[in-house]
């Protein structure tokens, strides 16, 4: 089953167009990767994914309920995001910030319960930055604070989590941690991941399925094998690579060949 369907999708800002006609479906408890150029439309479909923007044309479907017919607190049950980086207007303890992420699930005029913070303390556990908790946010380093914000995705507890560069400012360890959490948790709780990135064999090793697009439009999507093929990148990026594979997993290995 479908848990994300994208139907004839079309979006501009003002006179740009950013997405063109784009359709696909991702089943549930996958791991997607969603890969192109700067300027095809990446960042923007996971907005359209989250409910923020909504299409000009077209229908985004999660479990076959268009995204207009949510409400705010239904859509952030449903979806939690990442961005590539998040400034605190105020300046918010890194512990008030995932808790942030439990918002959806209060009722009205409640306050949070032993059960909020016990799934907080245990977000932050998990992306390692409990060391941190009662420091400002805006006191702490790019890497940090994005794992505060993968944090309050992980507290928000749902079942579908969406990534924009979410690794850009982690440093080879927990960027390792991170990965091996999303594949546990894509595993044992059959969250459905789409990420968003620049890096093809970070994509390569850890998607079941790759969403390329280019100038706006799928141009495929598929396994890594069928995707990253020397025509597509060099169709797409307009660079020439190798393909090989990686020695660890099997899975495709990309090359530039300069």
């Amino acid at each position: 089953m479908s848990i994300i369907c994208a139907q004839n999708i079309s979006f501009r800002y003002a006179a740009k167009p950013v997405l063109d006609d784009v359709s696909f479906g991702l089943d549930e408890a996958r791991i997607v990767a969603v890969i192109g150029p700067n300027g095809s439309g990446k960042t923007t479909l996971l907005k359209i994914l989250n409910a923020t923007l909504f299409p000009d044309t077209g229908q985004m479907l999660i479990e076959d309920r268009d995204t207009r017919r949510f409400t705010r607190q239904e859509i952030a049950r449903t979806v939690a995001i990442v961005p590539q980086e998040s400034q605190a207007v105020f300046p918010y303890f890194a512990e008030e910030i995932v808790l942030m992420g439990r918002f959806p699930h209060l009722h009205a005029l409640a306050f949070e319960d032993k059960k909020d913070y016990r799934i907080v303390q245990e977000a932050m556990a998990k992306t390692d930055c409990l060391s941190f908790a009662h420091r400002r946010f805006n006191e702490l380093s790019a890497g940090e604070r994005q794992r505060v914000l993968i944090a309050r995705a992980l507290a928000s507890e749902t079942k579908i989590l969406l990534l924009d560069e979410s690794t850009v400012f982690l440093d080879l360890k927990h960027q390792a941690q991170f990965l091996f959490l999303l594949r546990q948790l894509n595993y044992e709780q059959k969250l459905t991941v789409v990420f968003v990135t620049h890096d093809i064999n970070l994509a390569a090793q850890n998607a079941d399925q790759i969403l390329l697009l280019h100038n706006g439009r799928k141009y495929d999507i598929g396994t890594p094998a069928d995707v990253l093929t020397a025509q597509n990148i060099k169709e797409v990026y307009d660079v020439d690579v190798g393909i090989d594979q990686n020695p660890h997993d099997g899975s495709p290995r990309v090359t530039l060949l300069t």
